[in-house]
């Protein structure tokens, strides 16, 4: 009896995650509501899109006045920065399918759509590289040394201050790792 009734809990709960799953799947990405295309939309869209850009150009200013650029080099720095401007939303979405569409499609489709999008990620991804390559060899030395110290602090999500290493996590994990 003890089993029949724990495989009943299980079910039961294993079917309110799939719901709940499902309800947030068909809300969209962070609750907005979603284009048909499946990019968010909305004024919390919107209002994140912003900021997004808000963060992003105050990151370009401050990345430029600890370069200290020469007139010279204006240039290279406005060729960099037209390059790597991020895409907004509704151009991301642009590169992916409605997420009605991909359940209308066989697997192989999806895996060729999918496929499809890594492709075009990995030649956008490969594009700002070049740019990047690009206007590091327009830099002397020292600045080097400054945008190598700069774009590793706010690469791959770990900015000052944010990140899943915060405050007292910190000295946790150096304690568990003997550090």
């Amino acid at each position: 009896m003890t089993t029949l009734t724990h495989r009943f809990l299980m079910s039961s709960v294993a079917v309110l995650l799939a719901a709940a799953t499902t309800t947030a799947m068909a809300r969209g990405p962070m609750g907005c509501d979603a284009s048909a295309d499946g990019t968010p939309q909305g004024p919390r869209a919107e209002k994140m899109q912003q900021r997004m850009a808000e963060r992003h150009a105050q990151h370009q200013a401050d990345l430029k006045a600890k370069l200290k650029l020469s007139a010279e080099q204006e240039a290279a720095w406005a060729q960099f920065v037209q390059a790597t401007q991020p895409k907004p939303m509704g151009a991301a979405g642009a590169m992916r399918q409605a997420p009605v569409d991909m359940a209308r499609l066989t697997t192989p489709e999806r895996i060729d759509a999918m496929q499809a999008l890594h492709a075009e990620r990995a030649a956008h991804m490969a594009q700002r590289g070049e740019a990047v390559k690009t206007f590091y060899k327009n830099l002397s030395a020292a600045q080097q040394a400054v945008f190598d110290a700069e774009t590793t602090r706010h690469g791959m999500g770990h900015r000052k201050g944010d990140g899943y290493m915060k405050g007292d996590m910190k000295s946790g994990m150096r304690g568990q790792m003997g550090g």
